[in-house]
């Protein structure tokens, strides 16, 4: 059962709508009113005996600071923002597992998963089924483990570009110089490097941009 907390506004919400139906799960779209009401939607999350919710951080933080939720068994899924180690700490001795969720809108909707352990460090992980993912210097050169580079993403996930803005859209989606079938792959403008065992780290913007609730 997975609770839908998303409006429809928002890119991942479409992953709330469809991925349950699609994989035999039952989806329960949550009144706007408790979704803004801490308290109402604690109780909403044992009223429908949800299994996993999908959210930003900052939606799982006040949900803690403001009420007591019980969160044991219940598969959280973070993304839309950078999640910080304290709030998925305090997520995991809840009871919950918790996965961190990378992907721009650009690649609907996710592009990399991790689940994260206690103590382990944050990583925005490894790409999803049929993803790419490329961290290339300023050349569009493969940079070795360990060695920050900007985070490109291929695949069936990526867009077609931007309505009626081709410049930016030649900007952003360039052609995938690892194949000859005419993909496209998807520049994020994100720093990342390679850990060792696969995983990707995330280390910031390699732009300017600023993130301010979601915009």
């Amino acid at each position: 059962v997975l609770l839908a907390v998303t409006t429809l506004g928002f890119d991942i919400s479409g992953l709330e709508l469809w991925l349950p139906l699609v994989s035999g799960a039952r989806v329960v779209v949550a009144p706007h009113e408790k979704v803004a009401d801490p308290g109402l939607l604690a109780g909403e999350l044992a009223r429908v005996g949800a299994s996993v919710v999908q959210a930003t951080p900052s939606w799982w933080q006040m949900l803690l600071a403001n009420s007591r939720p019980s969160l044991a068994g219940l598969r959280v899924l973070a993304g839309g923002e950078a999640l910080r180690s304290p709030l998925a700490e305090v997520l995991l001795r809840s009871g919950a597992e918790v996965w961190n969720m990378y992907g721009p809108t650009e690649t609907t909707i996710w592009s990399t998963t991790d689940q994260v352990s206690s103590g382990a460090g944050l990583s925005i992980g490894s790409p999803i089924a049929n993803t790419q993912v490329y961290v290339l210097d300023e050349r569009l050169q493969p940079v070795p483990v360990g060695v920050a580079g900007e985070l490109f993403i291929g695949g069936t996930g990526v867009t077609r570009g931007y309505l009626g803005r081709p410049a930016l859209t030649g900007e952003r989606f360039i052609p995938n110089p690892f194949t000859d079938d005419g993909s496209r792959l998807y520049r994020t403008g994100d720093r990342v490097r390679w850990l060792a065992d696969g995983r990707l780290e995330f280390l910031g913007r390699a732009d300017d941009q600023l993130k301010v609730r979601g915009f």
